[in-house]
């Protein structure tokens, strides 16, 4: 037990040395997470809004009627409370000063209905948002002008495992503790390579050291690092950005202890064939952002091309984002079939990583460089 105190204690020590596990850890997740939050935070589909110019050069009875329908449209933002030309419109169209211009039928029998939007932001959100509103306001008046009562309408409800409105802050908290974790576990043993470059893990193999307490030590540290990251995310996410979070305590405790020791793992794994320093973080490096952008951290899977979603889905930081997003926002049961099919391929990552890590060094690694 003093064995294991005294090795805690340096490996506690050799933490607080390691700047780039701080940075990488620390202080890069706060950074990202306050930039991302701050540009998205408070965004949602409930505050979508359109500065919109109304065309009705020919007022006639048709163009009329869907006037004082589109007035009634909340999220329409007029640019002028009366119609303008089509040439002011399309000015303001071209200048971005209007996200659109809906161009009114300029007669009584005329068939069509124009949206006028801005070349540059044709595939945007708005735009695509616009398209979609005034297809059903069209079709709504086709029927209307036919005489045909709809039999049908579409009712949409949105419901959650959680206990409140999710919000896109709720997503990118939980994408970024995961990203911070994982950071901690891939670029937390540096220490590690330093110490084989000077043949340090040589020599403390000569002792009467016991080796796996040393490992213990190392894992123990990694954990409380990665308490110290998920609690000082978690205070910055709800108090400073309002996060909302509904913790289901028994599944954030499996998804956390699994995935630091996965992520552990894995940076272990890196250090077995680094030489050096500088070569572990350039692969943790690759590894870090190849998995940052492809793993759902700042934006779902399902947004991404289908070509990616097969590289997304054995990565993973994946699973693990998607079992701290289950677990602190979701709060979902510890019994359910995707929790332990995400755990069990981080169980795999970390096991087969682990094993030829071990390997590696069994091999040639503990030999020292000089």
């Amino acid at each position: 037990m003093n064995q294991f105190k005294q090795m805690f204690i340096a490996q506690l020590k050799l933490t607080f040395r390691e700047k780039q596990s701080w940075f990488w850890g620390i202080f890069f997740p706060v950074i990202l997470m306050v930039i991302f939050m701050s540009i998205f935070s408070g965004s949602s589909d409930d505050e979508f809004s359109a500065s919109v110019a109304i065309v009705n050069e020919n007022p006639n009875p048709t163009s009329n009627m869907m006037l004082e329908q589109i007035l009634k449209l909340d999220v329409l933002e007029l640019e002028t409370e009366d119609p303008v030309t089509r040439e002011k419109a399309d000015k303001l169209v071209k200048n971005k000063e209007v996200d659109a211009a809906i161009v009114l039928p300029e007669s009584i029998d005329a068939s069509f209905i124009r949206l006028v939007v801005n070349k540059e932001d044709e595939q945007g959100a708005t735009s695509q948002a616009l398209t979609g509103m005034l297809n059903q306001f069209v079709q709504q008046a086709n029927l209307v002008a036919s005489g045909v009562t709809p039999s049908f309408e579409l009712q949409t409800e949105a419901i959650s495992s959680g206990n409140a409105e999710l919000s896109y802050t709720d997503f990118l908290l939980t994408g970024m503790i995961a990203l911070a974790i994982a950071q901690g576990g891939m670029f937390g043993m540096v220490g590690l390579v330093e110490m084989r470059s000077k043949g340090l893990i040589k020599r403390l193999q000569m002792t009467p050291a016991n080796m796996n307490l040393f490992g213990l030590s190392d894992m123990v540290m990694r954990v409380l690092f990665s308490v110290v990251q998920i609690i000082l995310l978690s205070l910055i996410g709800v108090f400073i950005f309002g996060a909302n979070l509904f913790i289901n305590f028994p599944t954030l405790l499996i998804v956390f202890l699994l995935g630091t020791l996965s992520f552990t793992a894995v940076g272990y794994f890196i250090s077995s064939f680094s030489k050096t320093t500088e070569a572990y973080m350039g692969v943790a490096n690759i590894a870090n952002f190849l998995m940052m952008f492809l793993s759902g951290v700042f934006f779902p899977i399902e947004t991404m091309p289908e070509w990616i979603r097969p590289i997304s889905n054995i990565l993973p930081l994946t699973y693990f984002v998607e079992g701290l997003r289950e677990s602190m926002v979701y709060e979902t049961s510890l019994f359910t079939a995707s929790i332990w099919a995400g755990i069990a391929i981080m169980v795999i990552w970390g096991i087969v990583t682990f094993v030829i890590g071990s390997l590696l060094y069994k091999r040639k690694s503990i030999v020292a460089v000089r």
